[in-house]
């Protein structure tokens, strides 16, 4: 009876975690925080070559949700059952998200040429409404803002943490979950590192350069995100660098 329950658990298992990261991927950016309630994260970046996955650089720290991860919506399969992100809880998406485009404040940015830029004006939303047919995506309005939905969601301008981002793809367009959570970014870290978060993860700004200068959208640059216990049981099954 134990070898039928234990082969049935392997099997269920089996089916929950059924994935790979995309062989087309080239590039990961990885973040492992302690636990399940973390908010700090260490993340390190790699590169896959005819050798495998390569670290490039060294590790380097960051923040994460105020009230820590839980499984988001990304291309990764999530456990039978799992709680899931949902808007506003604080916490920071885990599993393995594609990467999207850069805003910033200003005019230009150091980047592959491929990587899609904007320069963020007061014309510029971000929909986190989730009764929005809207949701979580980006818009530009052809006059200043002016209704009340539009206002709430303008991008904010004059805040450093917020003058650089990169999009982190999870709960992406035309897909979004309503109320899946939203407005997941890489971005500068609040008061030198002190600062939580509200479900982004954010580093000092250096590092946050090097990534965006690095990510070259022909080799599909992913995010990884997950507590250290998953990311060991993972990485084999996976294939996580």
């Amino acid at each position: 009876m134990k070898l039928i329950l234990s082969f049935l658990t392997f099997l269920f298992c089996g089916l929950s975690y059924a994935f790979e990261l995309p062989s087309a991927s080239s590039q990961c950016i990885v973040g492992i925080a302690d636990d399940w309630n973390s908010t700090h994260v260490t993340l390190s970046y790699f590169e896959k070559n005819s050798a495998g996955w390569q670290q490039v650089g060294g590790e380097w720290k960051g923040r994460l949700g105020k009230t820590g991860l839980v499984w988001g919506r990304g291309i990764h399969p999530s456990p039978s059952g799992a709680t899931l992100k949902k808007e506003g809880d604080g916490k920071s998406p885990a599993g393995v998200f594609d990467l999207g485009g850069v805003w910033g404040a200003a005019e230009s940015v150091k980047k592959h040429p491929k990587t899609f830029y904007h320069q963020v004006t007061s014309r510029d939303l971000w929909v986190e409404d989730g009764g929005s047919r809207y949701y979580n995506q980006f818009l530009t309005l052809d006059h200043e803002p002016a209704e009340a939905w539009e206002k709430k969601a303008q991008m904010k301008q004059n805040d450093y943490p917020q003058s650089l981002k990169m999009f982190i793809a999870h709960n992406r367009p035309p897909n979004a979950v309503p109320h899946g959570g939203s407005s997941i970014f890489f971005h500068i870290w609040r008061n030198g590192g002190e600062a939580r978060t509200a479900g982004c993860t954010t580093m000092v700004e250096e590092r946050l350069r090097f990534l965006i200068a690095n990510v070259d959208p022909s080799r599909r640059p992913l995010y990884v995100l997950l507590p250290r216990s998953e990311y060991q049981k993972l990485k084999p099954v996976w294939k996580l660098p």
